[in-house]
């Protein structure tokens, strides 16, 4: 009996790239804060009431690894730092904005179906 050998390949899904991306609890409500200007973590922390340092921070970390967003440490006493959106970042905001305006017509949507 034969066994047939089953190849696989790596293949690229766009659209599960880009959610992956964005995956996380966080990274959606910092982005828009940013939208808003260079942000410093406290910012972000003040902006977003109920996210804790540690995971704005981790957040933080895979938004830069994936060229979301650019941090700009500046040699002071204390240290400061402050984050900017990339160019890449900047054209997800306006994914968002576009997924803003179809949350939009969702909750219409659900709102006009519980009207009697």
């Amino acid at each position: 009996m034969k066994t047939k050998i089953r190849i696989t390949e790596n293949k690229i899904c766009p659209l599960e790239e880009a959610v992956n991306t964005i995956s996380g609890k966080w990274k959606i409500p910092i982005l828009w804060q940013m939208n808003e200007g260079i942000r410093r973590p406290s910012e972000l922390l003040r902006g977003i009431a109920v996210v804790d340092r540690r995971v704005l921070n981790q957040q933080l970390r895979e938004m830069e690894s994936d060229g979301l967003i650019q941090k700009e440490v500046f040699p002071e006493v204390p240290p400061r730092v402050e984050y900017t959106l990339t160019p890449l970042g900047e054209d997800l905001v306006q994914v968002l904005w576009s997924l803003n305006s179809w949350g939009e017509t969702l909750i219409a949507h659900r709102e006009s179906q519980y009207t009697i």
